[in-house]
């Protein structure tokens, strides 16, 4: 079974990870990393902690955030959507500076 990097999580919601096939599951924003675990597999799960985020790219339609890609510092990227975008990135606005979300 997976071990969370967090001790405590501001956010929990269900999402889709756009990594090759669409992949639904939950995503945690805590206060170590940010993390999405598979719900069909528990073992397939993406641990980002904020450490490593360079910054954040957030694709906007019209006034809706349709999704958001995680870029990290070794040069990869994770792509994400969840029910509520905005809420996701108001959260994760308290571990990644405002300057390094775009």
């Amino acid at each position: 079974m997976a071990q969370s990097m967090n001790n405590s999580v501001d956010l929990s919601i269900k999402a889709t990870s756009f990594q090759g096939i669409g992949t639904y599951g939950d995503v945690l924003v805590g206060n170590k990393a940010f993390e999405f675990y598979n719900e069909r597999n528990p073992e397939d799960y993406i641990q980002i902690p904020w450490e490593e985020i360079d910054y954040i790219s957030a694709e906007v339609i019209g006034k809706k955030i349709t999704r958001f890609a995680i870029f990290i510092k070794q040069g990869g990227h994770f792509s994400f959507s969840t029910r509520d975008n905005k809420k996701t990135l108001r959260a994760v606005r308290e571990y990644v500076p405002e300057d390094r979300l775009l």
